[in-house]
């Protein structure tokens, strides 16, 4: 069975336009697959249908063969919980927590103990330099920063598919290749389907297949 199913997926934006329209695509569990396209194609809508976030205004969204849309409010919510991992461009971090509160949360959400949401958490910051601002609260950490903490928030839980939405693109060359090569190792180990928004074309060729969107 696909781990995720989309069929004839369609984003309507006003009655003359549609963002996309037919969408067909499958994702097999462990699989990574790069989202590609101009600026305006649809790209960060089409994870949030995929995640249940929007409803889609044609088509379906299947994931292991049930369709979120017709999952009530409390099953979407504990979904997003177990199942995926998000790294949103807006990071969405908390911040009355501090960077390993922050990774720790989809952890504790699950009902994991404090002390194995903190070794895991300390554990990927570890791994993505950035323990020694493990205490530091969003507001002083830099864009990069926040973006590594958002990185290791989606992984710590070992989702079942992770959605990154351009999870490199506030990071310096260097950190950027580190980060990516976390997120692609980590998903394989953990068996997790990877589906990355990105307008790299280096970043794209490291994952099994592209999709690419276009107006």
């Amino acid at each position: 069975m696909n781990l995720l199913q989309i069929e004839g997926l369609s984003r309507q934006v006003t009655p003359e336009r549609w963002l996309f329209r037919g969408l067909n695509v499958t994702v097999s569990p462990g699989e990574q697959l790069a989202l590609c396209g101009a600026s305006g194609v649809g790209k960060s809508s089409l994870l949030n249908l995929m995640a249940g976030l929007d409803q889609p205004d044609e088509g379906r969204v299947l994931f292991k063969g049930e369709d979120i849309a017709e999952m009530n409010d409390a099953k979407k919510l504990a979904l997003r919980r177990t199942a995926f991992g998000f790294v949103f461009q807006a990071f969405h971090l908390m911040p009355h927590l501090n960077a390993l509160q922050n990774v720790m949360v989809p952890c504790l959400l699950m009902g994991l103990p404090v002390s194995q949401a903190q070794a895991r958490g300390r554990d990927l910051l570890q791994a993505l330099g950035m323990i020694d601002m493990a205490e530091a609260f969003p507001a002083v950490l830099s864009g990069g920063e926040q973006q590594r903490v958002a990185l290791a928030r989606a992984l710590v839980h070992h989702p079942e598919i992770v959605l990154a939405d351009e999870p490199t693109g506030n990071l310096d060359p260097e950190t950027a290749n580190q980060a990516l090569n976390l997120l692609c190792s980590t998903c394989r180990e953990q068996g997790a389907a990877l589906l990355m928004v990105t307008h790299s074309a280096e970043a794209a060729a490291r994952l099994d297949r592209t999709f690419v969107l276009t107006h």
